[in-house]
């Protein structure tokens, strides 16, 4: 009997969709008021310029390993390419461990944001908000425990309700009629010193949190069709889009309200809505604000699930995870384990706590390795070995782990302790995995 096997049936609208719905989730909303309020002013707009920069930088190294190793999993298999037969065990190991850590993390904190939204709509007691957020991951499995050309179809659909509802945000800013005025005084105040710098690293920690998801197709690389051109392309789309997107919605906000109250403000869209069209609109778009989370909560989900499964496949993790769906081929064990993990954690965090914890926890071993892996990948199999090729190589390459080291600095002694703590914990338990693998052989 022939085993059930991943096919390749993404298009590229399909992968830049989700892409764009992974990036596109509760983050923005959540996240504006905050970035406002550390950079303490309208030079706020620098921080999520700066998220832009970072993910251009960043997308480069994944479109050239992407393009050049389109498998499930993506950084499992950049990692192990990168760093050789015996560091790269450990590596792509090291990133399993923490995904299945930190990818709970970033289910639950879309969930744990859906349920803060929903409070303008309905006010919920402490047990309603868990139960609005848990619900989310549970309805989020249910709907993805299905074959991937349904979930491309259903990733279109939740991408075009992402775009209405950022063009609802932006269009009701351009009405107004001050649209510009934000960006004519975002120098006001501003000084070129050490506290702006400090501002904007802490403040770029918060909105590159917003822009994460950039490289979800490269997880998703075995279900990608022409994936050499596809992949490269679906990232750099997604990115530029959302980057205007997030401009153009933070411009928006600020012509309309007051920025002490931008500073301030719970549900920031809402109340921007509210000012300009009253209640009713204001509950519409917050609507709609909860649709991008739950469509960002599903794009996420897809990607993350094909990660264990395959480290399993290639004998690298627990062999359970390497389960297909015998009729509908997709990795249904991993979606199960990763969406219960999120489950538990979209009950015991919250919104603010879980946003730090993801970035400190990836930067060391997804983003930075994977950055060095591609430069020993370089040196040893030489440029040409690349079926996608960054422009000014290694520029890029050295920017994107000089900014990602500052912003591990930035998210503080503690999270940076806990990045590390995660890290030592799987180094313990992959020699304690391969002693015994050698003693059983």
């Amino acid at each position: 009997m022939k085993q059930p096997e991943l096919s390749r049936r993404i298009s590229l609208l399909q992968a830049t969709a989700i892409n764009m719905t992974d990036m596109v989730g509760i983050g923005p909303f959540i996240v504006l008021s905050t970035v406002a309020k550390i950079m303490l002013g309208p030079g706020f707009l620098y921080a999520w310029v700066a998220g832009a920069v970072l993910s251009f930088i960043d997308a480069m190294i994944w479109s050239e390993l992407g393009a050049t190793f389109p498998l499930a999993g993506g950084s499992y298999n950049f990692l192990k390419q990168g760093f050789g037969p015996r560091t790269g065990k450990l590596m792509s190991f090291l990133f399993v461990w923490q995904t299945m850590i930190q990818a709970p993390l970033v289910i639950a904190s879309a969930a744990i944001g859906f349920a803060h939204y929903t409070e303008y709509i309905l006010p919920l007691s402490y047990w309603g908000a868990k139960a609005v957020s848990g619900g989310m991951v549970l309805l989020i499995v249910f709907l993805l425990y299905r074959n991937i050309e349904t979930i491309g179809r259903i990733s279109v659909l939740l991408w075009m309700g992402v775009l209405v509802t950022m063009a609802c945000i932006i269009g009701g800013g351009i009405a107004h009629g001050n649209f510009l005025e934000p960006v004519r005084h975002v120098n006001d105040g501003l000084e070129l010193n050490y506290a702006f710098v400090a501002a904007l690293g802490h403040a770029s920690v918060k909105t590159v949190y917003s822009y994460l998801g950039y490289y979800n197709v490269c997880h998703l690389g075995g279900e990608i069709t022409r994936p050499e051109k596809n992949i490269p392309r679906s990232m750099l789309i997604s990115i530029a889009g959302i980057t205007i997107l997030y401009l153009c919605m933070n411009i928006s906000v600020a012509s309309v309200l007051p920025m002490e109250t931008i500073m301030n403000s719970r549900f920031v869209v809402s109340e921007f809505i509210e000012v300009l069209a009253g209640s009713t609109a204001a509950r519409i778009i917050t609507v709609l604000i909860l649709w991008v989370a739950f469509a960002s909560v599903f794009s996420a989900t897809l990607g993350y699930s094909r990660i264990p499964y395959a480290a399993a496949k290639d004998g690298a993790f627990f062999k359970i995870f390497a389960r297909l769906h015998p009729t509908k081929n997709f990795p249904y064990v991993s979606l199960l384990f990763l969406g219960g993990i999120a489950f538990v954690f979209s009950l015991l965090f919250k919104i603010q706590e879980v946003i730090d914890a993801i970035l400190a926890m990836r930067i060391l071993i997804q983003f930075i390795s994977q950055a060095i892996g591609l430069i020993i990948l370089s040196k040893i199999k030489g440029r040409s070995f690349f079926k996608w090729h960054m422009p000014l190589y290694p520029v890029p390459v050295i920017l994107a782990v000089l900014i990602w080291a500052c912003i591990f600095y930035s998210t503080g002694p503690y999270l940076m302790l806990a990045g590390l703590t995660v890290t030592a914990a799987g180094v313990v338990v992959y020699i304690i995995k391969s002693r015994w693998q050698h003693n059983s052989l």
